[in-house]
């Protein structure tokens, strides 16, 4: 974009772009008057009814962009039963709920039907609000269809779609879900999909479900916003390291420190920081993805209304969320996809606000690592000296050997003794005495022959009831086999007595002959 065209672009007011008074009021309202660079590029195009592939930094005002021209549209015509207007897919329950709240916001001045579907809430509920007709329905692909196949919802009169996070939506398996939905939906409805990251790729699925595409691209692709300190800190790769790193890392920021996002790769790793947090002593929430809705929704909450200071989560709170004044991002983990690293930094620094980024690095990460300097194309700083400053222990990524790994050949000595050398260490450690070598040999010998003779008194008294028990056994067998014998034919009766020694009484047949002959 030319210099010139910035600057117009810097000019435009929400009243330049063409909506109506009813969304420029409610926009005045909310404290608003110019619009940011999406906004001012995709919605002059969404009024018109075209097709819209729109690609900005997170942060930058991407929900409003087809919001507020979707009001405007909205303000003719109503919606039908069961048959909404429009249709907004979200890949997660938070990112789908924080949208309704848009509507609301910036829809206060229109009478609309909003409908949101997403998991962990009742279907009566949501069956209820399509019953009335929906001009706003918001979604997650998963419940979406599911009302589509209990018949509670026709998508026929669906004017206009968006998919937002498009390279998530397309991306994390939602690809049969979306072409599903497509299907269903007009083929000459409009489209609109926005994300703050969009690989080549995914740019050639989305020739699947846009017609003539307007681009509209405010910024490089999987860029960071430079408003945000961004900094790699290194650590051990043990768990224990990593929460120490991490712990004395918010200790040296506490004086800036307001509010702060730890996000982990993986929920158990939410769970277990989460836990280690609050044993800390520190003000800490958790949310990922296996928590139940509303729990999930009151953690959001508390954490926006400033009651939590700390929140641990997984890439569930990564995408779009709209949490404005976080002033920290930790990663605790390294993410396995540099995509996510944007996103993940994204939930601080938003419109405009400075932010810190922190990034926890052990050996194993540097592929990772490199992989995000790529992406964004700048090379992150280290905190306090780079990885080559680990030592040799704090580096090491020695897994706990299991159940069927083979030792290696040679080091039986050297684990015996390694751990006579630990225990030493254990000794040393909580303040006790090491015993020397000559102790541990002249333990008393009374001591040993006592524990030595009880156990062979023990073994004595077992074989003497085995053998009594055995003896009856036999006994009861015995007087149990004379009675068979003095009531069966004498056939039978030679046929047992010429039976093969060992296999009592039930002797199979073709064994029998055997033995006769």
């Amino acid at each position: 974009m030319s210099s010139d065209a910035t600057t117009a672009q810097e000019a435009l007011t929400f009243t330049d772009l063409g909506l109506s008074p009813k969304v420029l009021s409610a926009v005045t309202d909310a404290g608003y008057t110019k619009p940011t660079p999406i906004q001012a590029g995709a919605i002059p195009h969404a009024l018109l009814g075209k097709d819209v592939l729109g690609i900005a930094q997170t942060g930058t005002g991407k929900t409003a962009s087809f919001v507020l021209p979707m009001l405007t549209r909205l303000e003719k015509g109503r919606a039908r039963a069961r048959m909404p207007r429009t249709l907004i897919l979200e890949p997660t329950r938070e990112l789908a709920a924080q949208v309704e709240e848009n509507f609301i916001k910036y829809g206060k001045n229109h009478k609309l039907n909003i409908a949101l579907l997403i998991g962990g809430v009742s279907f009566d509920e949501q069956d209820k609000k399509l019953e009335r007709g929906a001009d706003v329905l918001i979604a997650t692909p998963g419940r979406l269809l599911d009302h589509r196949e209990r018949g509670k919802l026709l998508l026929n009169g669906v004017e206009i779609l968006v998919i937002d996070e498009a390279d998530r939506m397309l991306d994390m398996g939602f690809i049969p879900d979306i072409e599903r939905i497509c299907e269903m939906i007009p083929f000459t409805r409009q489209t609109l999909f926005f994300s703050a990251t969009m690989p080549p790729e995914i740019t050639k699925l989305t020739e699947k479900f846009l017609h003539a595409p307007v681009r509209v691209e405010v910024s490089k692709a999987a860029s960071t916003a430079t408003s945000i300190t961004q900094r790699l800190v290194k650590s051990g790769s043990k768990p224990w390291d990593k929460r120490e790193t991490l712990r004395n890392l918010i200790k040296a920021e506490d004086s800036d420190l307001k509010n702060a996002i730890i996000f982990c790769n993986r929920k158990v790793e939410v769970s277990e920081l989460f836990r280690s947090l609050l044993k800390h002593d520190f003000d800490a929430g958790a949310l990922h993805g296996d928590m139940d809705q509303r729990a999930r929704m009151q953690m959001l909450a508390n954490f926006r209304d400033g009651k939590l200071r700390y929140l641990v989560a997984s890439d569930v709170a990564a995408r779009g969320l709209d949490i404005p004044d976080v002033s920290h991002v930790f990663n605790y983990d390294v993410p396995i996809h540099a995509e996510d690293y944007v996103h993940r930094i994204g939930r601080t620094g938003r419109a405009g606000r400075s932010g810190k980024s922190f990034t926890i690095a052990t050996r194993s990460d540097t592929k990772y690592v490199d992989a995000i300097e790529k992406l964004i194309g700048t090379k992150i700083e280290w905190h306090d000296g780079d990885l080559s400053t680990v030592t040799e222990s704090e580096g090491e990524d020695s897994p706990r050997r299991g159940r069927g790994t083979p030792r290696r050949a040679g080091r039986k000595d050297e684990d015996r003794k390694g751990r006579g050398e630990r225990k030493k260490e254990r000794h040393a450690r909580h303040g006790e005495d090491e015993m020397p070598e000559t102790a541990r040999e002249e333990q008393p010998v009374a001591e040993v022959a006592d524990i030595a003779e009880r156990r062979v008194r023990k073994d004595a008294i077992r074989s003497e009831n085995d053998r009594k028990g055995s003896a009856n056994r036999n006994e009861q067998r015995g007087n149990g086999r004379s009675q068979r014998d003095h009531n069966r034919p004498a056939r039978h009766r030679q046929e047992e007595d010429d039976a093969t020694v060992g296999f009592g009484d039930d002797v199979p047949a073709f064994m029998r002959i055997v033995a006769k002959v």
